[in-house]
């Protein structure tokens, strides 16, 4: 059983996990999802920088030591995340949140392979049947759809990956510097990526910058500390079974503030893909 701290902690999680591709959809018509990435990811990494400058615990030193370490999820998360943001300029929030729970499989995957975790017969299985979710909503008749879940897979296989290093190689750094390192790496190379796309350019309003802050607080800070304490308490693959009702909410969100819903296509595919998913989650008690 959990303690109580770790369900309080799961309901947040879950909660403000169920807002990223939220806050995409809302940058979309207003700046660049190379724009709003670098900007998101820039304000968390100074708020960050802030609070530990303040307490005096930067620690240089970890970065030096574990520079690698930090530039590979920084990478990975940077890709992540303007695949993410670009995915929802093609399909709602809801579907791209319901097809972004295929990375159950990647992950689970990558426990097995790579992190030598156990998996049963009936997580294999939950996996499969995922997969077979994922391609439903994945081969709609719109190209634009196809598009944007092509965007999709791609942001789960980054961010997935980016995972398995952390639990691999992560657990034992000191999280407020690996935190920041990470937030900070990430923000560098979305700098690298917005230089490259040539779509240099600054919020063009007050209230876009309100929502880019917001934005960084929420679905950076609050959401990213939570996820990774969350990690930190249970395996891999445990940890990505219990975000799976994160969609579900996304799909919520989505109607109340664009008054969009998911295709029946890609709701069926949703509900195909949480059926592998919940198979595993009960194998997992």
């Amino acid at each position: 059983m959990h303690s109580p701290k770790m369900t309080a902690a799961l309901v947040v999680l879950l909660t403000v996990d169920s807002l990223h591709f939220v806050f995409g959809r809302i940058f979309a018509p207003l700046v660049s999802p190379f724009v709003s990435a670098f900007f998101v990811l820039g304000i968390a990494a100074l708020e960050i920088g802030i609070y530990l400058a303040i307490r005096r615990k930067i620690d240089l030193h970890l970065l030096r030591k574990h520079f690698k370490f930090f530039a590979t999820i920084g990478a990975l998360v940077a890709s992540a995340t303007v695949f993410s943001y670009t995915a929802v300029t093609y399909i709602d929030a809801g579907t791209a949140s319901l097809l972004s729970r295929f990375s159950t499989v990647i992950t689970l995957a990558l426990s097995y392979f790579w992190l030598r975790e156990e998996l049963t017969r009936k997580e294999w299985i939950g996996a499969a049947i995922s997969v077979i979710g994922a391609f439903i909503i994945s081969f709609q008749p719109s190209d634009v759809l196809r598009i944007g879940s092509l965007f999709i897979l791609a942001s789960i296989v980054a961010y997935s990956l980016h995972i398995a290093v952390v639990k691999r190689y992560g657990d034992d750094i000191e999280f407020g510097n690996f935190f920041l390192y990470r937030v900070s790496m990430t923000a560098l190379f979305l700098a690298l990526f917005l230089g490259i796309s040539g779509e240099v350019a600054l919020p063009p309003t007050a209230n876009v910058w309100l929502l880019l802050t917001i934005a960084a607080t929420v679905d950076v800070i609050i959401s990213r500390t939570l996820y990774y304490w969350v990690l930190r308490q249970m395996t891999l693959g445990t940890h990505t079974i219990l975000l799976t009702l994160s969609p579900f909410i996304t799909v919520i969100w989505s109607f109340i503030l664009f008054a969009e819903i998911p295709t029946p296509q890609a709701l069926i595919g949703g509900v195909i893909v949480t059926a592998g998913v919940l198979l595993v989650t009960r194998q997992k008690k």
